[in-house]
């Protein structure tokens, strides 16, 4: 069977295919709290257990994809023009969009439904629908005045709930504040990182290469105690400083600028070859850590960073032999919403608990417990990423 490489001048499928693959699995694995006798190797190890089940493999897959998608992003826009400090700005502005975000979920973990004049379960649909307000990509045709009018209602809203939110306990109530930066904001943090780190190296593997070892040994040594914690490393956030979060984003520059490379010279298979290796090599990183620090997703070891970053890169290229390599990319139409529309289907679970919770909704306990359970998790991720192609169709859309 021939193999026709895409051009490189074209969105890359198999990285679409790839992001929706593993938003739908993290949907999938934040359901698994509503299951009763479930595997336990499909959720979370627990902090200070020395282990690693699927849901521990999910968010590091996240971060490694938004990494492979820095390089094209940014070559795109010096293609149009863009200075180095205007693509410093366009990453500043779409980092702390995404801190904003992780914060206002992240208070709603820790509500004190009593001092609070809405319910609880509120919270959460209202900070999606004024994220939706503030990012969606309003059609051209919309009046300008419309737009901004969405956009205030959305911005008032965030306000609002943040100067009526109240946390804590009845004796320590606590206000609206970063208890931590949440899913969202990590993954700003991190894209911040890798993404100043292509810019100031000029896309250069070399430059790259040296980003990837900083970050791989700020981990390692994050993981030894040896960062210090006053003065000037104070005002580093730790999603930065302890260097697994963006190594992971870094691996997936990496894996970009290589697959480029490879691709406008379709030399395929000696890519592949290339990338078996890589993963062979962060494989045995894992295990010569592993023993010192062990794989731990809460605690950020150097192994999970090896180890996840080794199975995103090889989901990557057996995705790239079926999608671009051989054509199927059809095999993945029912997912791929969720990889072109990401952010959007990452918020419709709280949209749809939050209306399970209006019309009072419960599935039935035998829809619950073991592999039906697991069913009804994956067709509720199913039905998020249906929602999202339905939302797109109908001009919502979001957009950083």
């Amino acid at each position: 069977m021939s193999v026709t490489p895409p051009s490189v001048s074209t969105r890359i499928a198999s990285i679409d295919i790839l992001r929706a693959l593993t938003m739908v699995l993290m949907i999938f694995v934040n359901d698994l709290w509503s299951l009763n006798n479930i595997p336990d190797w499909l959720g979370h190890v627990e902090r200070g257990v020395d282990g690693m089940g699927l849901a521990d493999t999910i968010f590091p897959a996240f971060l490694f994809i938004v990494g492979m998608s820095l390089p094209f992003a940014i070559r795109a826009r010096r293609k149009q023009g863009a200075t180095p400090w205007q693509l410093v700005q366009h990453v500043l502005v779409r980092t702390v969009a995404l801190l904003a975000m992780g914060v206002f979920l992240v208070n709603g973990e820790s509500i004190n439904a009593a001092a609070m004049p809405i319910p609880r379960w509120l919270w959460n649909p209202l900070c999606c629908i004024a994220f939706i307000l503030i990012w969606n990509s309003y059609p051209k045709t919309l009046s300008r005045s419309l737009v901004y009018g969405l956009k205030g209602l959305g911005i008032a809203t965030l306000l609002v709930l943040a100067v009526i939110y109240r946390g804590g306990t009845p004796e320590t109530l606590q206000y609206f504040a970063p208890k931590w930066w949440g899913i969202l904001g990590l993954i700003g943090w991190s894209y911040l990182a890798s993404a100043l780190v292509v810019i100031l190296s000029g896309d250069r593997l070399a430059g790259l290469l040296i980003g990837w070892l900083l970050f791989a040994v700020l981990s390692l040594c994050s993981a030894a105690n040896l960062i210090p914690t006053g003065g000037i490393f104070s005002l580093i956030p730790h999603a930065i400083l302890g260097g697994t979060l963006p190594g992971l984003a870094m691996g997936g520059v990496l894996t970009a600028v290589t697959f480029r490379h490879y691709q406008k010279q379709q030399r395929q298979v000696k890519m592949t070859l290339i990338f078996i290796l890589a993963a062979a090599v962060l494989v045995a990183l894992a295990g010569l850590t592993r023993p010192y620090w062990g794989i731990a997703k809460l605690g950020e070891t150097p192994a999970w960073l090896f180890l996840c970053s080794a199975i995103t890169l090889l989901a990557f290229v057996v995705i790239y032999w079926i999608a671009d390599g051989y054509g199927k990319q059809n095999w993945f139409n029912l997912i791929r919403p969720a990889g072109t529309d990401t952010l959007l289907c990452y918020l419709i679970p709280y949209l749809l608990y939050a209306l399970f919770r209006l019309v009072n909704f419960r599935f039935p306990p035998e829809l619950l417990t073991g592999a039906v359970g697991l069913a009804k998790s994956l067709a509720l991720a199913m039905c998020c990423v249906f929602i999202t192609h339905g939302l797109n169709k109908a001009g919502i859309r979001l957009k950083l």
